[in-house]
């Protein structure tokens, strides 16, 4: 108790709080726009509970890989070499993890493309309930693994992580459903959202194999596809609105 005292009186800590939150929530962004996605092909009444039961997961990962700092810490340590490089378990999950990304983007650009015979006729859900979570829960265990390796290198404070991640997680809980809603609505939404997936995936690829890619960057490209999505959105409701009018 003495020690969290002291912790809460020391500005470096509040600091580097701060920084871990944003830097938390930031990362969820990427499991979240998964999740949306994912999740919007289930049937409606269980969409809104697939991503709690998501999110929960990406939680209870998170804790309990705090709870094991010392042995993740250790992923980070090359295990083999490939071509002269040193691979980790961290490495070999991250290029697995943008594999997968990489694999589910493209799988689902291609149904957008040329949907299946049911989707042309009406149909509905095209993925089961256990099948989406099986997939969330692969994908938290990537981005939890990358967070927490991330945070142990900002703080040596597990009460400043657990607290970081806490506040990820609330953030996500509440972003969820309205952006899936956005999502949904708004179909060209859904295929940007799959480029980002794809940059992403490239991006833990190039991560797996030792290439640092700056995330500022990443992210930078990924707020201009955005804004300029947001305003072909206005545009399109603004010549909706004059249709209507006329």
């Amino acid at each position: 108790m003495e020690s969290l005292v002291q912790l809460a009186a020391d500005p470096t800590a509040w600091a580097a709080l701060a920084t871990l939150v944003v830097m938390e929530v930031v990362l969820g962004i990427d499991n979240l726009i998964f999740i949306s996605i994912i999740t919007n092909k289930l049937p409606a009444e269980q969409q809104s509970r697939a991503r709690r039961i998501g999110i929960g997961l990406a939680l209870i990962l998170r804790l309990a890989l705090l709870g094991t700092i010392a042995y993740i810490v250790h992923l980070t340590q090359p295990v083999f070499e490939i071509f002269g490089k040193g691979l980790s378990w961290r490495d070999m999950i991250l290029i697995a993890g943008g594999l997968f990304l990489l694999w589910k983007a493209t799988k689902e650009i291609h149904h957008s493309l040329d949907p299946d015979p049911e989707e042309r006729t009406g149909g509905t859900a095209s993925l089961g309930f256990t099948a989406a979570i099986g997939q969330i829960l692969l994908l938290d265990l990537v981005f939890s693994i990358d967070s927490i390796i991330t945070a142990v290198g900002m703080t040596e404070h597990v009460p400043i992580m657990v607290i970081a991640v806490l506040a990820a997680v609330t953030v996500m809980l509440l972003a969820a459903d309205p952006l899936s809603r956005f999502i949904a609505a708004n179909p060209t939404v859904v295929m940007l959202a799959l480029g980002f997936l794809i940059m992403i995936g490239m991006t833990l690829i190039a991560e797996g194999f030792g290439a640092h890619v700056p995330k500022g960057y990443v992210y930078t490209a990924m707020a201009f596809s955005a804004g300029v999505e947001v305003l072909n959105i206005l545009g399109r409701r603004a010549r909706q609105a004059k249709r209507k009018a006329a």
